[in-house]
């Protein structure tokens, strides 16, 4: 039983932290129409990542959800916000200290941007990410809420909020954020993954693990270690 259990905290610690350097780069990767889990996060031009054609849905504040047509698979987020170039390249240079790892440099940096920018969802983003990865979760938890009271259902600020509340032990909620976000956001692949491995790990649901892992995998299939996670797991469902 031990051998068991110590395999399954360090499969859980791994696959968290191939969470959180998959959401760190999609932050920070400029994504084109067709991509699939990439996001740019441009503070005040367009966010972009997979998901399923269809009409343009416009926002309560701000910014707006447009879903391409004309067979292209994909949406935007736009947001117009007035930033100076002063805090564009703070901002800029926020991302390049979070990708190495300097999350305090990037919060002195981020923190001047929110103030000046509260109409952008990026930086609240960021700067969530970087107070959960120095240990100050209800910062960072209210930073993701503002980004989503912006645009609600944000798949990144979803994604990082699921991240922060499975982190907390509140794995009930990193549900319910990670469904509600994929009502909207069906194809944003990093939100199958990470409720898949909840769902895994956390809640005793392999049913809904595999049935997160497939769906990932059947858009993402040059992912081998789900391959093996959903074969893990069909397996052990079989011997049941």
């Amino acid at each position: 039983m031990r051998k068991i259990y110590g395999k399954m905290m360090w499969r859980a610690a791994r696959r968290i932290r191939i969470g959180l350097v998959g959401l760190l780069c999609m932050l920070s990767v400029v994504a084109g129409c067709a991509t699939i889990g990439k996001v740019e996060p441009e503070p005040v031009a367009q966010t972009a990542v997979a998901t399923a054609s269809g009409p343009a849905v416009a926002t309560a504040s701000g910014p707006a959800v447009n879903r391409f047509d004309g067979g292209r698979e994909g949406f935007r987020i736009s947001e117009q916000a007035d930033m100076s170039a002063e805090d564009r390249s703070r901002f800029q240079q926020a991302v390049a200290l979070l990708k190495s790892g300097r999350d305090a440099e990037a919060i002195a940096l981020l923190e001047p941007v929110v103030a000046s920018a509260p109409g952008v969802t990026a930086p609240y983003i960021d700067i969530a990410m970087a107070y959960r990865h120095t240990g100050k979760s209800e910062l960072a938890e209210k930073h993701l809420k503002t980004a989503l009271a912006l645009v609600p259902g944000h798949p990144v600020a979803s994604n990082e909020y699921g991240l922060l509340l499975r982190q907390s032990g509140r794995f009930a909620e990193a549900r319910t954020v990670y469904e509600q976000a994929l009502t909207q956001f069906p194809e944003y692949l990093p939100l199958h993954k990470n409720l898949g491995i909840l769902c895994e790990l956390y809640l005793n649901d392999q049913a809904g693990a595999l049935e997160h892992y497939r769906l990932y995998s059947e858009a993402s299939p040059e992912d081998e270690e789900v391959k093996v996670w959903i074969a893990d797991l069909s397996l052990r469902a079989g011997a049941q």
